[in-house]
């Protein structure tokens, strides 16, 4: 048996491969290597650097510790689920592949006998090999219809490389999972997908709201305003005219300017002689008295 080294650990699973005939299996064990090999090629992985075994509904990957794991994740997260949204938009209902992916790290030893292949040996081995066939894993990929693929890291993983917040692995994505084993529980990290939710914001000087109650909206800023307009002055009540405006002209008149009928507002030019009277009537004076009609107290002339 040869000295265990340490590998970082990728395993695979065709989910419901089982339930596929022999043609549609096959078609997806050459499409499953196509991704992989694509997805490692992004990781900057070379082919010295990686080891594959093939176990029918999936793959053991293992590959070399001076390759960084941070490469290996980013490319799991984006590269693979591209790869199996192109291949799915195309392939019919049967030939549909999704993964269940774990990514561990770990001593392994290879023992290889004669005649025939595989061989590895390890604690950590078994241990990834629980957490991909756990039913949190399962039940993850189940209740996302709309994802191609689901991804667990193990803890030692999530503490050396994902909580640190690399670029392009974000732990605030990642949620902590506990799998019950036969000999004890253990913990992993499923990634979620998708954008994080931003905390809400709390305001200054603000309780938080209640539990259950959202915070009131706030009210609505004015909007610019119209200028001050001046009151408007209150217009007369109409009055009933006793008489109009009565002009006595020697001759034709002459008006420059407008004729307004109704209210006169300006008159310029022309003459004007005679009594003019506006808004009225006409009332001419007592004629005054002549002195042959003058009488005394006594009614006697004077």
């Amino acid at each position: 048996m040869r000295e265990p080294v340490n590998r970082t650990i990728l395993l695979l699973d065709i989910e419901r491969f089982s339930r596929r005939d022999d043609v549609v299996q096959a078609a997806l064990r050459r499409t499953l290597n196509t991704v992989i090999d694509q997805t490692l090629v992004a990781a900057g992985v070379e082919a010295t650097q990686q080891y594959r075994e093939d176990r029918g509904d999936g793959l053991i990957v293992l590959i070399s510790g001076d390759v960084a794991k941070t490469a290996v994740l980013r490319s799991l997260l984006t590269v693979t689920p591209e790869l199996l949204h192109d291949h799915n938009r195309l392939a019919s209902g049967s030939a549909q592949m999704r993964l269940r992916m774990v990514l561990a790290a770990g001593e392994i030893a290879h023992d290889p006998q004669a005649g025939t292949t595989g061989g590895l040996v390890g604690h950590d081995l078994n241990q990834a090999f629980r957490l991909l066939d756990s039913d949190a894993l399962r039940e993850a990929l189940a209740g996302r219809t709309d994802r191609h693929c689901v991804l667990a890291v193990s803890t030692p993983v999530y503490e050396g490389v994902v909580r640190h917040g690399h670029r392009g692995v974000r732990p605030e994505l990642f949620r902590r999972t506990s799998v019950t084993v036969k000999d004890g529980v253990l913990s992993a990290w499923l990634h979620q997908g998708g954008a994080p939710t931003a905390p809400e914001e709390e305001v200054a000087g603000e309780p938080p709201a209640p539990a259950g109650q959202g915070r009131p909206a706030p009210a609505a800023s004015p909007g610019p305003q119209a200028p001050p307009q001046a009151p408007s002055r209150p217009r007369p009540e109409p009055q009933e005219r006793t008489g109009g405006a009565v002009f006595h002209f020697h001759g034709a008149p002459v008006v420059h300017g407008p004729v307004v009928g109704g209210d006169l507002h300006a008159v310029s030019g022309g003459q004007v002689t005679g009594d003019v009277i506006l808004g009225g009537s006409v009332t001419k004076p007592a004629p005054a008295a002549r002195a042959d009609d003058a009488r005394t107290e006594d009614g006697s002339r004077p």
